[in-house]
């Protein structure tokens, strides 16, 4: 990976290898593992200048970690929505939070460094990662390496950008409506959220978001997302739930003939909101696809109340802005907090138990309708997005107008059909799938039944290979110069 002419070659080689690939180099002997942290640190910083993707600079030395681990020597950011690693600051995108350290490792954490992943760095998020835009007042908005007009999508959009600008081929990310996919639906990239349960949240929470969000991460291809959920997942000690054990590694399913399969595919939205053209066309093109690699193709999709999503997600998303406020033991200072998140505090102290008991009602009717529909099909295609990636300050969560109520309806008019799957608790995964006329990538969602990532990988590996997107790299992509 070394080059006498300069270090744009290095960049090229390093940016042009996944995270299996990297590993596979070190492993050889090709290349040390303290070569491709150096590369990894230039691209880091080059990506960052371009993409504003990271929220401190990066970690001097990198965190400790195993030196023989299956991704050992692989370079990666942790995503600032701790705490997450022992000793580091946090801020969750906020001015009132001013650093707070983790005391020690989360469970995640720990299975990352067993892993021998490199983290070098802290990724950006919106204001309490409530957002699908990753545009903090403290940070400043994360520009996308496809075009730095539009945004990321959030809250995982640090690590998403810095991923699809090739400066890491892995980070952390986690989803609680849609975070891990929307990111990689506007970035060109590989985003699954795994099913409930199946990645550990402790040791210092039993569940988050009342079991909707989960940690995991993004990817540029297939074969890093099973390799690297391979490394995080299976249960902690003493979690409240876990999802049942993989019949062997999952790495191993990509390659593997999935079978034919019942696939439903279906773009409307079940808030009734309108979906792009573009978007809509990606998504029925990967049915297609689908129909010609074997596999029974319908369109379908489950019979979803739309405002029983709402009534589940408004209390939760209260909660989950309130409660790191909250153990403050004061009220946040409004010159310190975005108008949103003002907003959801003193919704929550006007908050009723009732109502979080709604919120578990409506929770229960919409799992069991997907569940229902997972009894007739195998899979289930949708779009990742309503609509391709917005130019930035299209979400605004600044607006004192706003209600958490209608801040939510807004950018779930603009990602409406992730979150009914972080409710439901089944796999999904965005696969950059689609392009559009103007070049910017769109993602498809694919979902499976509770507890099935083995066939959802074994068929994002069918459509990496039928519908290829290695050869595409946006403009700030580090590779490229």
């Amino acid at each position: 990976m070394t080059n006498d002419e300069g270090n744009d070659v290095e960049l090229h080689e390093y940016a042009s290898h996944d995270g299996v690939g990297l590993r596979e180099l070190i492993a050889a002997g090709e290349v040390t593992a303290a070569e491709v942290e150096s590369v990894a640190r230039r691209a880091v910083e080059m990506a960052d200048a371009e993409v504003n993707g990271l929220a401190l600079p990066p970690f001097t030395p990198a965190l400790d970690h195993a030196p023989d681990g299956p991704l050992a020597g692989v370079p990666f950011l942790i995503k600032d929505n701790g705490p997450v690693a022992e000793g580091m600051p946090f801020f969750c995108g906020s001015r009132s939070i001013d650093g707070v350290v983790a005391r020690h490792d989360s469970d995640v954490m720990t299975r990352l460094r067993a892993a021998g992943l490199v983290t070098l760095g802290l990724t950006s998020v919106p204001e309490m990662l409530i957002s699908f835009s990753t545009e903090s007042v403290r940070f400043g908005p994360t520009r996308n390496p496809w075009d730095p007009e539009r945004g990321v999508g959030g809250s995982s959009g640090g690590s998403a950008a810095m991923v699809a600008a090739g400066a890491v081929p892995l980070a952390h990310g986690s989803d609680g409506a849609g975070s891990i996919r929307i990111p990689a639906s506007c970035c060109g990239l590989v985003g699954l959220k795994p099913s409930r349960g199946r990645v550990p949240c402790g040791p210092d929470l039993g569940e988050v978001l009342f079991g909707i969000s989960i940690e995991s991460g993004l990817s540029r291809t297939v074969r890093d997302t099973a390799h690297y959920l391979d490394a995080i997942q299976g249960p902690g000690v003493g979690d409240k739930y876990t999802a049942p054990p993989p019949r062997r590694p999952y790495a191993e399913e990509v390659g593997a003939d999935p079978g034919r399969l019942r696939v439903a595919v279906t773009t409307r939205a079940w808030s009734g909101v309108t979906v792009d053209r573009e978007v809509v066309a990606a998504a029925v093109e990967a049915g297609r696809k689908l129909e010609k690699l074997g596999h029974h193709v319908s369109e379908a999709g489950p019979a979803v109340d739309g405002d029983a999503i709402m009534r589940a997600m408004v209390p939760c998303a209260i909660v989950a802005v309130a409660a790191p406020l909250l153990t403050a033991l004061r009220p946040p200072d409004p010159a310190k907090v975005e108008a949103v998140t003002l907003r959801a505090f003193e919704e929550a102290g006007e908050m009723k138990a009732l109502r979080l008991l709604g919120a578990f009602d409506a929770q229960n009717q919409v799992s069991r309708s997907v569940g229902a529909f997972f009894t007739e099909y195998d899979l289930l295609v949708t779009p990742t997005l309503g609509r391709l990636p917005a130019p930035h300050g299209t979400l605004r969560y600044n607006d004192p107008e706003h209600t958490m109520t209608s801040w939510l309806e807004s950018i779930f008019d603009y990602g409406p059909f992730t979150a009914v799957f972080n409710i439901s608790g089944q796999p999904a995964i965005s696969l950059p799938l689609g392009w559009s006329e103007g070049g910017l990538p769109i993602g498809v969602q694919v979902v499976a039944p509770y507890g099935r990532e083995d066939l959802l990988l074994r068929v994002a590996a069918q459509l990496e290979e039928a519908m290829p997107w290695a050869g595409r790299t946006p403009p700030s992509f580090v590779g490229n110069r």
